[in-house]
């Protein structure tokens, strides 16, 4: 009787937590049309204590997509634009010389929120990119031997342009691993771009979304995903795909140590918001391309990261 008692509330929070996620994606789905699964990844990236990359063209809702998701999410959210004359104190902060109280005083940049939109972050120069680094790794920052603790949760949404499109600077790979994930939005549907076309529009439609969770919810589930179970086969499985992506001669650059704990961070948030009661291969299977896609290079092109080499490594690897 005791065991059974102990089963239930897990099966209770695995049900609540797929709920949420479906009551995020429902609410966000309103105004990002057609891009559950897109939603569903985000969110799986913030619970896994992660950041999110979104690369695509201009003009398809990214940062629409985090204002929606601030929203939802109950986060205090900022939006930083990159541009090339954008300094590191620019993002961080600055001290100030106060006359009154005759010492320097730090004035927090609009890095100090919850949720950051960094957007088009490969418009600025690398210099003003590293300053993201520390915050991304550490949740801090440091200015003038200083050091500052970002709000928890911390979630930076990084949005960025195709590498072919003038004036950008390409990402560089120590940056690059800092992101859990990257995903991809893409031209929507004819008939979901109809109804963008005839119906109300989706920036006033913001003012409409009510959180569906409080920054409380949040933090519980980011400690809940480190409870959900993973299995040795599980596990053989993940070492399996990271170590082709080391071995394969396709491959010039495989996932790291940091990419395969990303990875099961990932599987682990994912499956909890599936109501699954462990990580399943295919849990593993469906954030793969979106955490290990802009990480690898493949060896005839180490220009940008290949998306496709992600899927080459899944068709290569059996599943367990």
């Amino acid at each position: 009787m005791t065991d059974g008692l102990a089963v239930v509330p897990a099966r209770d929070r695995r049900d609540q937590a797929r709920q949420l996620a479906e009551q995020v994606t429902a609410t966000i789905g309103r105004i990002i049309l057609g891009k559950d699964r897109e939603i569903q990844l985000a969110l799986t990236c913030l619970l896994a204590r992660g950041h999110l990359l979104i690369e695509d063209v201009p003009g398809v809702g990214k940062t629409l997509l985090a204002r929606a998701i601030a929203i939802a999410l109950g986060l205090e959210y900022r939006r930083i634009q990159f541009t090339s004359d954008m300094l590191p104190a620019d993002i961080i902060g600055v001290s100030v010389f106060e006359q009154n109280e005759a010492a320097f005083r730090f004035h927090e940049g609009p890095l100090f929120a919850e949720l950051v939109l960094a957007d088009e972050i490969n418009r600025a120069t690398p210099k003003a990119q590293s300053a993201l680094l520390e915050a991304m790794e550490e949740q801090q920052v440091t200015a003038d031997g200083n050091t500052y603790d970002l709000p928890e949760p911390f979630f930076v949404i990084a949005t960025q342009n195709p590498m072919y499109q003038i004036g950008t600077f390409p990402l560089p790979e120590s940056q690059l691993d800092r992101f859990l994930m990257r995903i991809s939005l893409g031209y929507p549907e004819a008939h979901l771009e109809r109804q963008l076309l005839a119906g109300e529009d989706r920036r006033s439609m913001l003012d409409t979304l009510e959180s569906s969770l409080t920054r409380h919810d949040i933090l519980e589930r980011q400690k809940a995903a480190h409870s959900v179970h993973v299995s040795e086969a599980v596990l053989d499985y993940a070492q399996a795909l990271v170590r082709f992506t080391r071995e394969a001669p396709e491959i010039e650059l495989g996932l790291s140590p940091r990419g395969t704990q990303d990875l099961v961070k990932a599987a682990r948030c994912w499956a909890m918001i599936s109501g699954h009661s462990g990580v399943h291969p295919e849990d593993l299977k469906t954030v793969f391309t979106p955490v290990a896609g802009h990480r690898l290079r493949t060896r005839n092109d180490t220009s940008h990261p290949d998306p496709d080499i992600a899927a080459f490594v899944l068709e290569s690897v059996p599943v367990p």
